[in-house]
């Protein structure tokens, strides 16, 4: 029977057989595991050796020609990575130079725009995640509790190609396109801040154990490039210099060491201006969900005031849900036996103190220590590390200080605090002028055990981001926090501490309500 003299249901009916086979066709392909795809592309990147060809590589260099297609202007291309993170990349097109770079501890760029600066925000988010990704591709994001979804098909230079979408713990996101016929990664999407940049990738040969790109087409935005590689290399010597901040030479600089002692010296005074501030603090936990997008799990919200060294945190809402009269009188409750405590506190101290001096001027010893009992600041934090490349930059609209630390060798911390810090890298921001620090940020480079790891331990890779704001021309305040934390309790449970915590509402209390304040640190007072 002809297709014309078919009834219109068997027409209907051949219609539905039709959809339904090439559904079956397309769906298996559409719901492909990550797994499978990753391992689809191991086996096309490899020539069949698998997952530990891929292993092998520590390092990599390669060297080409970049040209800029929008007017035809070509220059070097250099990029380069060590594990576990350090990577960088330079071009120069007509005598216009590119760089960036990440060493361990902190991210840096420098183009004929905005000159030399270390990368702060998203842009330094997002770098130390491609900095991750360049050693280690996909392979340990199970170790670093990041995520790894499919995404979906698409078509790249009209051929077929499986998306797979990496979302780190910072809730960076990585989108990596799989040829689905080759299995070789043919495109990445990274974010770089406010930008995307999207790699093309062709002209694949053998370098050794690896199928490698020799072409690369780069778009950013409107701008689009084309990368000709002529010199790939696998695990080539490292040179950690060309990953560090570069030198600039005639650039006077303070002693650090020195200024770190002035801000640490100055910290009395700012505890004091302190107790004429408060402000709210929210804190919001979050976690991955199995898709890769990060989601708030709950909140709670606090004021903070300052009473005679002591921060007091006084919860006003949970979960953006202001107190009812009982919780805030239990809250009162607990406020109250908190500054009693305080209060406790200082009389013993101010009676060793006083007992202390009495003995000292019998046995004629001279003043007693006070040392112990002075709050921890900035310098003895960091008496734990080496400290390297000092500079000078601009950070919201002040002159600062920036330099790198990391873990000083042979050190041997006697203070829990300087064995934590002792065991981490990263940098600071210090405003010069105020004695004050601007900006942290830091990442543990090993783990940190509590109680000897019995009662908790800290795993490596663990972050913190801490950046404040000058307020009143007077006072750095925290804006904004960031801390990604694996932990494991008492040998057995573990779990991550994904949190973004946000400040704000800055008060300062006039005279009268600060004497107020100081008679009964309970009572509210108007700013």
């Amino acid at each position: 029977m002809n297709q014309s003299a078919q009834s219109p249901l068997n027409r209907s009916l051949n219609f539905l057989i039709s959809l339904a086979l090439a559904l079956a066709i397309a769906i298996p392909a559409l719901a492909q595991s990550p797994g499978q795809i990753t391992k689809q592309g191991v086996k096309a990147m490899t020539g069949g050796k698998g997952e530990k060809a891929l292993r092998e590589i520590k390092s990599w260099e390669v060297k080409g020609t970049i040209t800029n297609l929008t007017d035809n202007s070509t220059g070097g291309y250099q990029a380069r990575a060590a594990q576990p993170n350090l990577y960088a990349w330079t071009f120069d097109l007509r005598g216009l130079e590119a760089s960036a770079g990440y060493n361990g501890k902190s991210g840096w760029m420098r183009d004929s725009r905005d000159g030399l600066r270390t990368m702060t925000g998203a842009a330094s988010r997002d770098f130390q995640a491609e900095a991750i990704y360049r050693n280690a591709r996909w392979l340990d994001y199970k170790k670093d509790k990041s995520k790894l979804v499919f995404g979906g098909q698409t078509t790249i230079n009209g051929k077929a190609a499986n998306t797979l979408v990496l979302t780190t713990p910072k809730s960076v996101k990585l989108k990596m396109h799989f040829d689905a016929a080759s299995g070789l990664l043919v495109r990445e999407e990274l974010p770089a801040g406010e930008a995307t940049r999207v790699f093309d990738y062709s002209d694949f040969r053998p370098v050794g154990n690896l199928m490698e790109p020799h072409t690369i087409n780069l778009t950013i935005g409107e701008a689009r490039y084309e990368i000709k590689l002529d010199s790939i290399k696998h695990n080539p010597p490292v040179d950690r210099a060309a990953f560090e901040f570069p030198k600039i030479s005639n650039e006077p600089l303070p002693d650090i060491a020195k200024l770190l002692d002035e801000v640490g010296k100055n910290e009395e005074a700012i505890n004091e201006l302190l107790e004429k501030y408060t402000y709210t603090e929210t804190i919001i936990s979050r976690e991955l969900d199995k898709n890769g997008q990060l989601r708030q799990k709950e909140s709670e919200t606090f004021e903070l005031t300052f009473y005679k060294g002591n921060r007091i945190r006084r919860q006003i809402a949970k979960n953006d849900k202001p107190f009812t009269p009982s919780e805030e009188a239990e809250e009162t409750k607990r406020i109250e036996k908190r500054v009693r405590d305080i209060e406790k506190k200082e009389a013993e101290k101010t009676r060793k103190e006083q007992k202390a001096a009495e003995k000292a001027e019998k046995e004629d010893e001279g003043a007693p220590d006070h040392d112990r009992n002075k709050r921890i600041s900035i310098s003895d934090v960091l008496r734990a590390s080496k400290l390297v490349n000092p500079r000078r930059e601009r950070f919201r609209g002040r002159d600062v200080i920036v330099f790198d630390f990391e873990p000083l060798p042979d050190y041997k911390p006697k203070k829990d605090y300087e064995k934590f810090f002792g065991k981490t890298a990263g940098a600071i921001w210090v405003d010069a002028t105020d004695k004050q620090v601007a900006r942290v940020e830091a990442r543990l480079v090993d783990s940190f055990k509590v109680g000897g790891g019995v009662l908790a331990s800290l795993k490596e890779g663990g972050s913190f981001v801490l950046e404040q704001e000058r307020v009143n021309n007077e006072i750095w305040l925290p804006t904004r926090a960031d801390i990604n934390l694996g932990i494991r309790v008492l040998l057995v449970k573990g779990f991550n501490v994904n949190q973004m915590v946000t400040y704000g509402n800055y008060k300062r209390f006039n005279v009268d309500a600060e004497k107020e304040k100081l008679k009964d640190p309970i009572a509210p007072v108007k700013p």
